[in-house]
């Protein structure tokens, strides 16, 4: 497969839900000519879109935070799985993307992005033989991978001695992690035994360290900021207890961090001066369309600590139709579980645009999205408030980008006034 098919795929035709009925498939790049509006009512729904003004606003604001603060950036391309996102994060002058797995790796790899990170562990055969492959095909291909336990080396080690002709070492980072928490090195005496194994292995170059805290963010600054001086302090000691052993394989070492909670925290600790030069390297990915929930309560936080407002606005909504009202308070929604984010919180009712209406309005503050079916919402409102009739369009917001965009093999691009003028594929 070629990068121009990926970047430019096919979009639409049957099962291609909010794709208009009666249109064949499009090439993505044919889709902003066609004239369509989404509150004409051009597209069925539900139908999630990404306003293309504010995802461009997020990507350079994120980026310029990074840089004012001497850090790369490497997104996490599990958020969107979208090579035409992932083009326009490296245009914006991403360094590179990271994937959670070998698969989304060679996805990215094929629609064209330079280098990235697997923050994830890597040890069955058939990743090791595709990521080797990726690596052949494309000689100077930076994509380390994690490795935080002697078993999981010992599992690399074994196929990598087994080849007939083995590759060139696998760059990997070493993770720390927290207790109780997720993957990681869980101290350091584990974490420096692990690093002088895979230094003396000709299976690895050991090119850095990575750990991640953004799992237990409070949105509370003095706890955040007691969790990541915790971590980095731990980091930064192995960091340079390795450095003084000369345990290091690679000529520029990677220190890596950053989810998208707490990572204004996160970045001072990334720059760290040693006898190779660093790169330090933020993941985070939500940040691309930020979200009308959990992250937008962050980052309220993160505003007090800037000192500052910050740049990233809601850029995904999920637009629905209201298509019952069968009791007083109660509107039931044409989206559900299949198409929006549940995982943190309900949807968030964002937009109104009652029958009649040519411009939606924010909706009231009193509706509520209460519960979910696989294809249904159930938005209560007030019975002596605003109440919406069968027909009106509701746009949802949500909380957790990450497990909407999973629920959609494309999502329209919009203006400000909803004329689509683009598209974006998905990957999962």
């Amino acid at each position: 497969m070629q990068p121009d098919e990926l970047l430019d795929p096919w979009i639409g035709g049957p099962g291609a839900k909010g794709y208009p009925h009666d249109r064949p498939p499009l090439r993505r790049s044919q889709i902003g000519a066609q004239g369509w509006q989404l509150l004409r009512g051009d597209l069925p729904l539900p139908l999630a879109v990404v306003k293309r003004d504010a995802l461009a606003g997020n990507l350079r604001w994120l980026q310029q935070f990074a840089q004012a603060r001497g850090v790369d950036l490497a997104p996490h391309g599990k958020t969107p799985m979208s090579p035409q996102i992932f083009a326009a994060q490296l245009q914006a002058g991403a360094w590179g993307i990271t994937f959670a797995n070998v698969v989304q790796a060679r996805l990215g790899v094929l629609a064209g992005v330079p280098r990235g990170l697997i923050a994830n562990q890597v040890l069955a055969a058939a990743d090791l033989q595709a990521l080797a492959a990726l690596r052949q095909a494309q000689p100077g291909l930076r994509l380390p991978f994690l490795v935080d336990s002697a078993a999981q080396a010992a599992q690399v080690e074994a196929w990598f001695q087994a080849q007939p002709t083995p590759p060139s070492p696998f760059e990997v980072l070493l993770e720390l992690g927290l207790d109780g928490g997720r993957t990681g090195c869980r101290s350091a005496e584990q974490a420096l035994a692990l690093a002088r194994q895979l230094h003396a292995s000709p299976a690895f170059a050991l090119a850095g360290i990575e750990c991640y805290e953004g799992l237990w963010a409070k949105g509370r600054s003095d706890e955040d900021r007691a969790l990541v001086d915790g971590l980095m302090q731990r980091v930064h000691a192995v960091v340079r207890q390795c450095d003084a052993e000369g345990l290091f394989d690679t000529d520029e070492l990677l220190l890596s961090a950053g989810g998208s909670s707490i990572f204004d925290l996160v970045a001072p600790w990334l720059r760290l001066r040693l006898s190779r030069p660093v790169r330090g390297v933020l993941r985070s990915g939500c940040y691309a369309t930020h979200d009308h929930g959990s992250y937008r309560r962050y980052m309220a936080v993160m505003e007090t600590r800037l000192g500052c407002s910050h740049g990233l606005q809601a850029a995904l909504e999920v637009w629905t139709r209201v298509q019952s009202c069968p009791e007083p308070g109660l509107a039931l929604l044409s989206a559900g579980k299949r198409d929006c984010s549940y995982d943190i919180e309900m949807p968030i009712p964002a937009h109104w645009l009652a029958r009649g209406q040519d411009a939606p309005v924010p909706a009231p503050e009193a509706w509520k999205v209460s519960a979910m079916n696989d294809q249904h919402a159930y938005l209560r409102f007030e019975a002596h408030g605003p109440a919406p009739q069968v027909g009106d369009l509701v746009g949802l917001g949500i909380s957790h980008p990450c497990t909407t965009f999973d629920k959609w093999r494309w999502m329209a691009v919009v203006d400000d006034r909803y004329d689509v003028v683009d598209a974006i594929a998905t990957y999962f």
